[in-house]
């Protein structure tokens, strides 16, 4: 009985709102974070971040951009996707399989609530199934700077 009440006690507080803001956990390797900011000063945060810490957005896909093309209107849905030339020569040099997981995304959305969800994937995770111990090395480059990519992110106002 003493752990149906402790998760109701966990449960509550996220079904009434009392959190500062969603929680952060990972799964297979996906970090998924949350920020209570408004969509657009995080997206214009995960803009700076990624070149605060010298990585190329090789690709920006905005779906209210195309929604609004069609005359929709939808909440803040967006993918970055990330990634550096350096880093780009030794993974295609050590493995050119490996090349497929480039660039690395970071997805962005709006919750019905209003609140933002960042997710992506660890790059150790994305090239854990090539066994090569630069691709290793390479994606325990990348983690750290991932992550602040988006810590960076969810500290915007």
């Amino acid at each position: 009985m003493r752990h149906r009440s402790t998760l109701i006690a966990m449960v509550v507080p996220i079904r009434l709102g009392w959190l500062p803001a969603p929680p952060t956990f990972a799964q297979d390797g996906r970090i998924t974070a949350g920020s209570r900011a408004p969509f657009q000063k995080v997206a214009e945060a995960v803009e700076r971040a990624i070149a605060e810490e010298k990585m190329g957005l090789v690709c920006h896909a905005n779906a209210q951009r195309g929604a609004a093309s069609r005359g929709v209107t939808i909440k803040g849905n967006q993918v970055f996707m990330v990634f550096r030339p350096d880093f780009a020569v030794r993974l295609l040099a050590a493995d050119p399989r490996a090349g497929f997981e480039a660039p690395i995304r970071i997805y962005l959305y709006e919750n019905p609530d209003g609140t933002v969800t960042v997710s992506y994937l660890t790059p150790s995770a994305v090239f854990a199934p090539y066994r090569n111990a630069e691709v290793q090395a390479i994606g325990a480059e990348l983690d750290p700077i991932f992550k602040a990519i988006v810590d960076r992110a969810l500290a915007a106002q």
